[in-house]
């Protein structure tokens, strides 16, 4: 066991030493330990409950959808479940030059895939980008503007989701009514001409935003 595990250990073993019976006294390390382990274990619950409190608040402050928030939450609650397992392997015994070596190498495989999945990211990150900044929401009708004369994609938003915005086609003849699925990473990629929608009509159903347009 390293030094910090050991002194934590001795500490404790010298706070609960007059008060446990004689026939515990050989266990007194072990004891130590344990109580260590329990106690990482009730800040990491605690932590996550925080954390989903604070998720959930930030939900609904900004309007986000479920299907955004979960996955914020569970990786939260991944980087405290893996913070808390390093503890506790420190506590009963394992070295942390295993531990900081096996973290090491977990991060550059995680940053190979997190480039190999970049552009699946970007969207992830821009749809964090829409709920947070706002710069449309469901109702206002897009355009999104081409070079020189050519004209650009053009619908009403109907909904947003975690990799693309679905905006319903109010283009030409052959293709109005039609669902679009533009990647949210283009939303910042190319300029934006916005029509702001009413009130009400964000609450509307695409079957009755569909009717308001055809």
């Amino acid at each position: 066991m390293g030094p910090v595990a050991g002194n934590a250990s001795v500490d404790v073993v010298d706070v609960i030493r007059d008060f446990l019976p004689v026939w515990a006294l050989p266990w007194l390390q072990a004891i130590g330990v344990a109580i260590q382990i329990l106690l990482i274990v009730l800040v990491a619950w605690g932590a996550k409950r925080l954390l989903r409190g604070v998720v959930k608040r930030l939900g609904t402050k900004h309007q986000m959808p479920m299907d955004f928030l979960m996955p914020l939450s569970t990786f939260g609650g991944w980087i405290i479940i893996l913070a808390a397992s390093l503890m506790v392997l420190e506590r009963v015994g394992v070295s942390m030059t295993v531990l900081w070596t096996a973290v090491t190498g977990f991060t550059a495989v995680a940053a190979v895939a997190f480039f190999a999945a970049w552009s699946v990211l970007s969207n992830l990150f821009c749809a964090f980008l829409i709920f947070t900044s706002t710069p449309f929401r469901v109702g206002d009708v897009l355009e999104i503007m081409e070079t020189g004369d050519k004209p650009g994609l053009k619908g009403r938003v109907v909904a947003v989701h975690l990799l693309y915005t679905t905006l319903l086609d109010m283009g030409g003849e052959e293709t109005r009514g039609a669902y679009l699925q533009i990647p949210n990473s283009m939303f910042f990629q190319k300029g934006l001409r916005r029509w702001r929608s009413s009130p009400n009509l964000g609450a509307l159903s695409p079957k009755t935003i569909e009717s308001l347009d055809s």
